[in-house]
């Protein structure tokens, strides 16, 4: 048993304000179950703000970073595209941001677990590219914007054997997961693929030269499949084992 809980930094959303919104005024926005995975799993959850400048200041008192997701899309400029698709819509705060805290965690050997959009940074950093928008690129690919809730699976991918993801959830063959994206990873530059989806999609990727680096694209917070939880836990003990 972990003598005290890692401390787990999850990068927070940021939201336009507007009348008949919760605030005239932008602010800071994540789901609640981001922190009770955590908490559940044996981590104690502070929410990191969008101050790049304080990127070192924070990373002193964590143990491990989760990059959340968003509906937002990372800038094609930065994994080398000149044609930007017009379904993009970019938060460059955001991405300067979690592009910071997570260059710093890399260079620590923090353990970092990226979800969705965090996944897709991921890759970016590791020198990989991404689909700019599923349906065009992929037009036989499964509705990756799944219709029913997100709470509910809608389609399985199947786990890499003997990858960090694999071991992480207890190897499992195949899981059930949710889908909330347009965009994908297109290739994962020095990272390796553990998890795919039936249309060939890329679900998952590693980075083998770090001792925790893993992104998964589905969101596994919401703990649809036992292996979910268990990928927490993984993560936690991660963070706790390099405090």
């Amino acid at each position: 048993m972990m003598e005290k809980r890692p401390v787990i930094g999850i990068t927070l959303d940021l939201e336009d304000g507007g009348e008949g919104r919760y605030s005239r005024f932008k602010w800071y926005a994540m789901r609640e179950n981001y922190m009770s995975a955590v908490s559940t799993a044996g981590g104690l959850p502070i929410a990191l703000p969008l101050f790049p400048q304080l990127c070192a200041d924070y990373m002193h008192m964590l143990d491990g970073l989760i990059i959340t997701g968003g509906a937002f899309d990372i800038d094609p400029t930065l994994y080398g595209e000149t044609h930007v698709h017009p379904t993009i819509n970019l938060r460059p705060r955001r991405t300067q941001a979690e592009a910071t805290y997570l260059a710093e965690a890399l260079q620590r050997d923090m353990p970092v677990l990226g979800i969705c959009g965090g996944m897709q940074l991921i890759a970016v950093a590791l020198g990989g590219s991404l689909i700019q928008h599923i349906p065009e690129e992929c037009p036989t690919a499964l509705p990756h914007e799944q219709p029913n809730p997100r709470n509910e699976a809608s389609h399985s991918v199947t786990i890499t054997p003997d990858t960090l993801l694999a071991c992480s959830m207890g190897s499992p063959a195949r899981i059930g997961v949710n889908s909330s994206h347009h965009q994908a990873v297109k290739t994962p530059g020095r990272g390796i693929i553990n998890a795919m989806a039936e249309d060939g999609i890329i679900e998952g990727i590693e980075d083998p030269t770090h001792s925790f680096c893993l992104g998964v694209q589905w969101h596994p917070e919401f703990g649809i499949d036992p292996a979910d939880k268990a990928l927490f836990k993984a993560f936690i003990q991660a963070a706790g084992d390099s405090a």
